[in-house]
């Protein structure tokens, strides 16, 4: 049995690397209450491993080494058999506690998998479903923890969420996955659409082609993060505000690049201070609104 100081440990260490990694999602997830804090602290080491194993591996052969590993202590731990390691100690305490699923942390490892032999996306709908299965997952790993009353309820609005996030990396990161991946995650059939190549897309063309593509892919985010908001109110009475927070950072990196010209080339786009304190009020503005539509 796992002591409560050596747990405290195994806790801090997930704490650690989502302060490392996310400083949004830690500001927004910090203000739980401590035990659902915890929670998602090592679900989210768990969904960085699995990130990692691809992305800080040099080779195909290193990344699926790496990944295979996981999903074998991914079986194990489903069998109550898991490694002694922080991650996986935190990761059954939390299994204790809440009513978790087990299917979603497979699917966050297949999306990995995808990841390494990824190619050009063909259409939105073909993005969308890569972005399922390395973000909407998230969600589906997060509901037992934030929305417990309603989980079942808030299933595909949670995973419209996830999704919505990931473009939001696209969108952000296209310059960075240009550059260190020589990937373009730009769907095909839309930049045919807008008349943009990939040849420019790789010199870093910002021209009127590019804004309608990019801006295409955002309103597309738009779109889905509005279905979320539908239903936030839904979410845990100590949870919702820190879901509706997090949502509303990532909104905003979108606004960032529209005000920057565009530039998701050279320039790491990020909600500044000031911004994010303008969203946190009006979280709470709109939530009191919704939950009072709601009464």
């Amino acid at each position: 049995m796992t002591s409560s100081l050596s747990l405290a440990s195994d806790y801090k260490y997930c704490e650690q690397i989502i302060k490392r990694h996310s400083r949004s999602f830690y500001y927004a997830f910090s203000k739980l209450p401590a035990e659902k804090a915890k929670a998602v602290y090592a679900i989210y080491a768990f969904c960085r491993t699995a990130d990692d194993s691809v992305d800080e591996n040099g080779t195909r052969e290193a990344q699926l080494d790496a990944l295979r590993k996981l999903e074998e202590d991914l079986i194990l731990f489903e069998v109550r058999k898991e490694r002694d390691e922080p991650m996986w100690r935190a990761l059954r305490d939390v299994f204790n506690r809440f009513d978790m699923d087990i299917k979603p942390f497979y699917d966050q490892i297949k999306g990995q998998y995808m990841d390494i032999d990824f190619s050009m996306p063909e259409t939105i709908e073909d993005i969308e479903r890569y972005s399922y299965y390395v973000a909407g997952t998230v969600g589906l790993m997060l509901l037992p923890i934030i929305a417990s009353k309603n989980c079942s309820a808030l299933q595909k609005d949670a995973v419209y969420l996830g999704i919505a996030m990931q473009l939001t990396n696209i969108l952000r990161d296209i310059g960075e996955d240009l550059t260190f991946k020589n990937r373009v995650y730009i769907p095909r059939e839309i930049m045919v659409q807008e008349k943009y190549s990939v040849t420019e897309l790789k010199q870093s063309v910002i021209n009127e082609a590019f804004m309608s593509v990019w801006e295409r892919m955002a309103r597309h985010a738009e779109k889905l993060y509005a279905k979320f908001h539908r239903t936030v109110h839904l979410y845990d009475a100590d949870s919702c505000l820190q879901v509706l927070i997090s949502a509303r950072f990532y909104e905003g990196i979108l606004n960032e690049v529209r005000n920057n010209n565009y530039d998701c080339f050279t320039k790491k786009q990020a909600v500044s201070k000031k911004r994010m304190l303008a969203i946190l009020n009006r979280a709470y503005l709109d939530l009191n609104m919704k939950v009072e539509e709601s009464i």
